[in-house]
């Protein structure tokens, strides 16, 4: 029989070791590339698609019997190898120059077959592939579980031995950052930016969610069953859909509607994720950092008595950070916030918060209960605004110009020129 013919055996052994590698480095490749959203859809699918999500709840298992697989395939696929190049030299016909030729298409081969094509479908395709491999990984995370305690023990040497004085990085604090911008860039508009963004984020830890919520007038919110007919055809103020409780006023849960593919036509509220509940007195920090961590997109802001007063969303929260003059009003009403009619006369929103209109001002503001130009007009008043009511507050004498039932607040503020009697 022919010397070549004879490796037959060990070229389907061959095979079935790049299939095997190939699995391994494709899952290893799709699971770790899921993204918070696609671990969601996991845990709601199916069987096969839940087991692989659970196999991600401890990463550095996982990790270590895909590689110790991986590396078991690898090294019987590189001795087989060395077999069947050794028998082809023995063999007169074929000799050293057959040898060495196919070892390095072998060589060629796994590198292709079981890693550049099988990761690059595993990442591509992350999702559907962890719905696949769930069931076989999940058996052989199994059977490597007897060897994992050995394998702990050689990564903590490693680390104890190699890496003795490892530590991890300190949080660095706002001024490196800004240093590290100034020093990266030469481009002194890009550099405004990042500063600019960077302010907007410490500034978070001193926003109030209540200052900086969507109040119930500024949301349309339905109760569930709902169908798409309910939205008449138009957007949502908030581009959310947000769904109450069935017995009750109070927002359970949202669709993003923009990241709907294929909009069904009824019971949209299960396409729905529940929301965060946030207490008004809550700062926009910790709203971000709430949101951050059930992975959700819209925060309900309750008072007291547990009843929504106001909803934020993650896109409000980026809209400040990456604003150069973040406004609540502008968020809300899509234009700017105060407009300057004369040396000392101004047209504001009600929505305008004190903290915006002072720095606009350049001017300290007196303190108030308030957070809105609404807010302090009523405690003046002692009731709420309507159209001509007029009020003296620190350096203003205010005139409400508009007051609609639903809808927004136009106030006129005329600076005194003798603050100090006015105060």
């Amino acid at each position: 029989m022919d010397a070549l013919a004879e490796q037959i055996p060990w070229l389907i052994a061959m095979t079935l070791l790049i299939f095997g590698s190939g699995f391994f480095s494709a899952s290893e490749a799709a699971l770790f590339s899921l993204q918070p959203v696609d671990r969601r859809a996991l845990k709601a699918g199916t069987a096969a698609q839940r087991m692989a999500n659970h196999l991600l709840d401890d990463p550095e298992r996982l990790l270590s019997a895909v590689l110790f697989w991986n590396l078991t395939t690898n090294i019987a696929y590189f001795t087989i190898v060395s077999i069947v190049s050794l028998r082809l030299e023995e063999a007169a016909r074929y000799g050293q120059s057959a040898a060495v030729a196919f070892g390095f298409i072998s060589l060629l081969t796994i590198i292709v077959c079981s890693e550049m094509v099988p990761k690059s479908v595993g990442v591509l395709s992350a999702r559907a592939f962890a719905g696949w491999v769930g069931v076989p990984l999940s058996i052989s995370v199994r059977c490597a579980d007897p060897i994992m305690p050995a394998l702990q023990v050689v990564n903590v040497l490693s680390r104890r031995l190699i890496w003795p004085n490892f530590e991890a990085e300190e949080y660095l604090e706002v001024t490196d950052l800004e240093r590290a911008i100034e020093l990266s860039t030469s481009d002194a508009q890009l550099i405004k930016q990042e500063q600019a963004a960077l302010r907007n984020i410490v500034l978070l830890s001193d926003i109030g969610a209540e200052e900086w919520m969507r109040p119930r007038t500024q949301f349309q919110s339905f109760r569930p069953p709902v169908m798409l007919s309910d939205l008449n055809g138009a957007m949502t103020p908030s581009g959310y859909l947000l769904i109450t409780e069935p017995d009750n006023e109070e927002v359970d849960a949202a669709i993003h509607l923009k990241e709907l593919a294929d909009v069904p036509q009824e019971h949209l509220e299960h396409y729905a994720e529940p929301v965060v509940q946030i207490p008004w007195c809550a700062t926009v920090a910790d709203t971000l950092q709430k949101l951050m961590q059930k992975h959700r997109q819209v925060a309900a802001i309750v008072n007291e008595f547990g009843e929504t007063i106001g909803i934020l969303t993650l896109e409000d929260i980026l809209d400040t950070i990456f604003s150069y003059h973040p406004s609540r009003s502008r968020l809300l009403l899509g234009k700017k916030p105060i407009h300057d009619i004369s040396a000392d006369v101004w047209l504001a929103a009600g929505v305008t918060s004190l903290r915006r209109l002072a720095r606009y001002l350049q001017i300290e503001l007196p303190p108030s209960k308030s957070v809105t130009l609404a807010g302090v007009i009523q405690q003046s008043l002692g009731r709420i605004a309507v159209a001509g009511d007029t009020c003296q507050w620190g350096p203003f004498d205010i005139m409400v110009l508009e007051a609609p039932e639903r809808g927004h607040m136009l106030i006129k503020l005329t600076r005194i020129r003798n603050t100090e009697s006015a105060e």
